[in-house]
């Protein structure tokens, strides 16, 4: 790839700011790992996604379990398979052959893929620490070893890697010296109307602004468990803007149709619904 192919600007439907366009763009110069940290719905997961439509790459997407063990995401061999095989004896596949049963793990898919990859490596924090620190070994020296055959994979092409956290979980100190990192802020208001630039590009302005007003208005409400986010902001937008019967006045009005697509606790739609009876907040 030429330089200008490897450089990261955003992509049709994702939008950045300088700082994380910068930090992208270096650790792919410096091969290093991204790790992206912030709340959830604030783009962490979508970045890997776009830098693999920008860039023309595969994407391949691990996502962590807590019960995971690393050689799931490097590969499995598939004993019952071999086991079936070998007691009816219908397959193709040569029994004695135990590399005919060895199926990579997303890791190992990235390894051994044609082309250069975007690795996204999706909610680490979940892991045990042992995961994270092994996990990093591997994708330090680029290669792993199957034990059942004695073979030894290398990388064919290293990866982009892009390792996303909800700081549900502190991550080690070793794992965190070994990335870049950058915090993915929740959008101002300002940067808020730029995605849904995006995506409304010819909706009433009237609508967005109205729904951007309230949108942050009860993310400040005290007691709410699940804050509603950016994806959650998009759909209300769609459905309010569905309604033949809706009209932006209405939110200033006190009325806001559709809290559900917002709020996904019963809990926390029942106390949206009662602070902005008793306050009238818009």
């Amino acid at each position: 790839m030429t330089p200008a192919q490897t450089q990261f600007t955003g992509a049709a439907r994702y939008v950045l700011d300088d700082e994380l366009a910068r930090i992208v763009n270096i650790s792919m110069a410096l091969e290093m790992p991204l790790l992206l940290k912030g709340e959830p719905g604030t783009g962490k997961t979508m970045l890997a996604h776009a830098i693999a439509e920008t860039l023309k790459m595969p994407l391949i997407v691990l996502n962590v379990k807590s019960s995971m063990k690393l050689i799931d995401a490097l590969y499995q061999y598939d004993t019952l398979t071999r086991l079936n095989d070998s007691r009816f004896g219908d397959s193709s596949r040569n029994v004695s052959n135990i590399e005919d049963y060895i199926k990579m793990g997303k890791i190992g898919q990235a390894f051994v893929a044609d082309q250069r990859t975007v690795l996204l490596i999706d909610e680490i924090d979940k892991a045990e620490t042992d995961f994270q620190d092994d996990m990093l070994d591997v994708l330090d020296q680029m290669e792993f070893d199957i034990i059942e055959i004695d073979k030894t994979v290398c990388a064919r092409h290293r990866p982009v890697i892009v390792i996303t956290s909800n700081a549900k979980k502190d991550l080690s100190d070793p794992f965190l010296g070994r990335c870049n990192f950058h915090h993915i802020a929740f959008p101002d208001p300002k940067m808020m109307r730029k995605i849904l630039g995006v995506h409304f590009p010819d909706l009433d302005r009237q609508l967005i602004d109205v729904a951007i007003e309230a949108f942050y208005r009860l993310r400040e409400i005290d007691g709410v468990e699940k804050k509603p986010a950016t994806r959650e902001l998009i759909n209300w937008i769609r459905a309010l803007n569905a309604d033949p019967d809706f009209s932006p006045k209405d939110i200033g009005k006190g009325e806001l149709p559709y809290l559900g697509v917002l709020f996904k606790k019963s809990g926390d739609i029942g106390r949206v619904g009662t602070t902005v009876s008793r306050r009238r907040l818009f």
